[in-house]
């Protein structure tokens, strides 16, 4: 219920405001709008106000809306009313209503971007964990423990922004400067060739290859909870009980213990354990599980945690009004202009198509933001409303972007683009925005399976 609820309000939210921006901006050039629709098909709830010309209405679909204008191409127009017809008015009138919708989109996602930033953004602290030997990182002489201060003179307070800092630096594949205090206190200066990040790293945790990864408390082989009913509990195993060994391997570390017991589903996997003065040896089968299309072993157990070393590692990100609305300005555009990278190298081929997203991951992922908090919701907010507007920006007819670049050309040309020119344009971009929406959806029941 949480997912649909959130996905629901995220395309009303984002709908209204990308369509609304059509209706202000044909307002303020004298255009009537006949209708202002949420949502496609058939209509059920129609609302007119006194002394308006304008139909509101919520119809069927809940997947996209539009602003029905007085138009000589979609229908008979009196001669009375002919100075209202959004084709009767100048080119460049006519291009501001069509890119007011992608501007609202926009501004909607500063708007978000600065009540997250005002409300304080959750994350981990940009310090480092092990640093992989001979990867770039170890290269540039980076080391665990460096709290990351800026990236390319850019202020980085969390992991997620150094995340999304080093991915804009990766597109580029240039050298960055990154600046880290170190765990004696010393301020450093590294030099990070990310030249080596080939496209297809891009598509999973490219941090990985650079020999990065955040920092981890370490987390001994203790069982903390167990699962009611579940393997371990079945075979013995309590909380407080210490791992020594597993499958006769020496385990030190929580992970090592994982690892073995993921590689042996349905195996027995004898266990050497303290229980206090005592050493016990129990068997254990792990219960095969799939994910991500592999069967691994689970047993139901978790482990015991120091809780203030966990809660250490994080930290609430928050900025003053003035300085919300400058990162939110910064934020926004960093992420369109991302977006359009990653974009131009899909239709490349250098990035695969199984990076578009349809409906149903977009709904998965509201539910989940929402499920996070407030921050996370907003934040999911402000990036849906930029790929909103930097989708219809793209040079595809049916789309906003499509309807600009018909119009750049009538102003180059002095005359408006023939019939049969638009016609075209029109199977064109059914023909793009069906391909398009196949991939998505086949993407996103992939991605329902597998996960």
């Amino acid at each position: 219920m949480m997912t649909i609820l959130a996905f629901v309000t995220a395309i009303a939210l984002l709908v209204t405001f990308h369509e609304f921006g059509h209706y202000w901006v044909a307002r303020r050039c004298g255009v009537k709008v006949l209708r202002f629709s949420l949502g496609f098909g058939k209509v059920i709830f129609s609302k007119r106000f006194v002394n308006s010309d304008t139909e509101w209405v919520i119809s069927a679909i809940p997947l996209g809306g539009y602003v029905k204008m007085l138009d000589e191409r979609e229908g008979e127009v009196a001669p009375t009313e002919l100075y209202l017809a959004f084709n009767r008015k100048p080119v460049l009138q006519r291009m501001a209503i069509v890119v007011a919708g992608p501007l609202a989109n926009f501004l909607l996602a500063i708007l978000l971007y600065c009540a997250m930033f005002m409300v304080g953004v959750p994350g981990l602290k940009p310090v480092l964990g092990e640093v992989t030997a001979g990867s770039p990182a170890a290269i540039a002489q980076m080391q665990a423990g460096d709290t990351i201060l800026s990236i390319n003179d850019e202020k980085i307070p969390s992991w997620q922004q150094l995340h999304w800092q080093l991915l804009d630096a990766a597109l580029q594949q240039g050298e960055v400067k990154i600046e880290a205090r170190t765990m004696q206190d010393v301020t450093r200066v590294y030099l990070l060739d990310m030249s080596g990040i080939a496209t297809n790293d891009l598509e999973g945790n490219f941090l990985i290859k650079l020999g990065l990864q955040p920092y981890q408390p370490i987390i001994l082989p203790v069982i903390g909870k167990l699962v009611d009913a579940g393997e371990a509990q079945r075979a013995g195993l309590k909380a407080g009980d210490k791992i020594l060994r597993a499958n006769g391997v020496l385990i030190k570390v929580w992970s090592e213990l994982v690892e073995i017991i993921r590689t042996h589903p349905n195996q027995s996997v004898p266990l050497e354990i303290q229980r206090g003065e005592v050493t016990l040896t129990l068997a254990v089968v792990p219960q095969a599980a799939q994910e991500a299309g592999k069967s691994v072993g689970k047993i139901g157990v978790a482990p015991q945690v120091n809780e203030a070393e966990w809660q250490a590692m994080f930290t609430d990100v928050v900025y003053s009004p003035v300085e919300a609305v400058s990162e939110a300005v910064r934020k926004t555009w960093q992420t369109s202009v991302i977006s359009l990278k990653m974009m131009f190298k899909m239709v490349m081929g250098e990035i695969s198509a199984k990076n578009i997203s349809g409906p149903i991951t977009i709904a998965d992922y509201a539910g989940q933001s929402a499920g996070m908090g407030i921050a996370a919701y907003l934040g999911f907010l402000a990036l849906i409303s930029i790929s909103l507007g930097v989708m219809n920006l793209l040079p595809i007819p049916l789309l906003d972007g499509g309807h600009l670049l018909y119009y750049a050309a009538e102003l180059i040309k002095g005359s408006p683009v023939s019939e049969q020119a638009w016609e075209i344009g029109q199977k064109i971009g059914i023909a793009i925005l069906g391909t398009l929406m196949t991939f998505a959806i086949f993407n996103d029941v992939n991605r329902l399976f597998a996960s």
